[in-house]
């Protein structure tokens, strides 16, 4: 079964990407900022990230960088969910290394397609 750490401030976020998520097969764990994120994958690196771009104590970007520099922190499909939807957040984004980018509020076909465009789904 495939993995996914959903790293998100909001826990009705965490529920419905939870409910979507364990419907198309995932383990799903939770995180609700990306200091205990990045903790959860230095315990256990989830095959799926699903990462918010604003929390308080670590931004999504911050976060992304620094799982990248872990070691297996390459391995994880990162896909941001986020309202931040203008062209110049999605490249920073997929600069610092996600592998997509899907527009808050989503709901399952959505997630589903993107999921499948990483090789995901």
């Amino acid at each position: 079964m495939k993995s996914c750490l959903i790293v998100d401030d909001s826990r009705v976020i965490r529920k419905v990407s939870r409910h979507i998520l364990e419907s198309l097969g995932f383990d799903v764990d939770e995180a609700e900022n990306g200091q205990v994120g990045l903790a959860k994958c230095d315990e256990a690196m989830p095959d799926l990230v699903m990462l918010d771009w604003n929390m308080p104590v670590m931004t999504g970007i911050e976060f992304i960088v620094q799982l990248r520099q872990r070691e297996g922190g390459d391995k994880p499909k990162v896909v941001f969910c986020t309202t931040e939807n203008d062209v110049a957040h999605i490249r920073e984004a997929i600069s610092a290394g996600a592998d997509e980018y899907v527009m808050k509020p989503f709901d399952h076909e959505t997630l589903q397609i993107k999921l499948q465009l990483v090789g995901m789904a």
